[in-house]
């Protein structure tokens, strides 16, 4: 018998529960199953948005995390953000923030009293109180992830805006990672990228409090050895060629490579999930430059201590 339910006594009503007590051995890490399930691999293709009728895609995997709504990981939700020329959408999700990347096309958005122009490359982030539309002028998609789930586990709505809409141009940013890639010291690190911050979280340097995102690059024939963190990545490639892939998994060899790994072969404008806490390494074997962006619940994770990125 897992648990124990205790019957209360007459002083108590129908308002009240009597509660569970659990063996401890049997509840202290419930991730299976039957129970909390694990974060699942899972690829989502850019068919989903390639035509058809302006809507919003959400990555939905909630039936596979038992989350009550949808949701691509237990705290975040990803989506592809289709819009046909002259549409308007708008996206109001019960969130503290939305991270914007603009797949292709242009347009106009509106977040509050804030209004500014978006075009193919750039990335934008801006609070979800007031929602935002997205009007387009030309073809458009988008790449868009929130926290909606996060505030759905917790039954809370949010009610304050803790940063200004944050635009960050494709130029600026394209610019910013080809220094990065161009610098002395580019062969000795881990990854080249940049990381996207806001003005008002300088002490977890993320683009919101909640979420981070990334802009690395992979060199043609070369590969990012692997690593792990506690954040989940919700990975969008922005361009590849054949023969771009991910090797996931839970274990490392004394070599440093990951056992048994699972591959995920990338396609441009895909995006997929890789799971907190297990080791991944990224490789490109064609013979063109790739460039992805990992967008992480990993503002909260920094802000709690809990991020523990580790490098083999």
């Amino acid at each position: 018998m897992d648990s124990l339910t205790i019957d209360r006594k007459s002083d108590t009503n129908d308002a009240v529960s009597s509660g569970h007590f659990y063996e401890y051995s049997k509840a202290a890490n419930p991730i299976r199953p039957s129970l909390t399930p694990r974060i699942p691999y899972h690829f989502f293709s850019p068919s989903l948005y390639a035509d058809g009728e302006s809507r919003i895609i959400p990555l939905d995997l909630s039936v596979e995390l038992k989350c009550p709504s949808p949701a691509t990981g237990p705290d975040l939700c990803a989506n592809f953000v289709r819009i046909n020329a002259g549409d308007l959408i708008e996206m109001a999700p019960n969130a503290t923030s939305i991270v914007f990347y603009v797949i292709r096309g242009n347009g106009r958005a509106r977040n509050g009293s804030a209004s500014f122009e978006w075009s193919h490359g750039d990335f934008f982030a801006v609070p979800a109180l007031d929602g935002i539309a997205l009007e387009a002028s030309a073809d458009a998609a988008l790449y868009a992830v929130h926290d909606a789930p996060l505030l759905t586990y917790l039954g809370v709505s949010v009610d304050t805006a803790r940063f200004r809409p944050v635009l960050f141009r494709a130029a600026d940013a394209n610019r910013e990672l080809d220094r990065v890639k161009h610098s002395p010291a580019a062969a000795e690190r881990s990854r080249i990228s940049v990381l996207l911050g806001a003005d008002e979280f300088p002490l977890t340097r993320t683009v919101t409090h909640t979420l981070w995102a990334m802009y690395g690059t992979i060199g043609a024939g070369t590969e990012q050895k692997p690593h792990r963190h506690q954040s989940i990545a919700l990975d969008y490639i922005a361009d590849c060629e054949p023969g771009c892939y991910s090797l996931v998994g839970t274990e490392l060899d004394e070599e440093g490579r990951i056992v048994n790994p699972v591959r995920v072969d990338w396609e441009a404008g895909c995006a997929f999930v890789t799971p907190p806490g297990y080791w991944h390494a990224h490789f490109n074997e064609s013979a063109s430059e790739a460039r992805l962006i990992p967008i992480q619940d990993a503002g909260l994770q920094t802000y709690l201590r809990t991020l523990d990125i580790r490098f083999a």
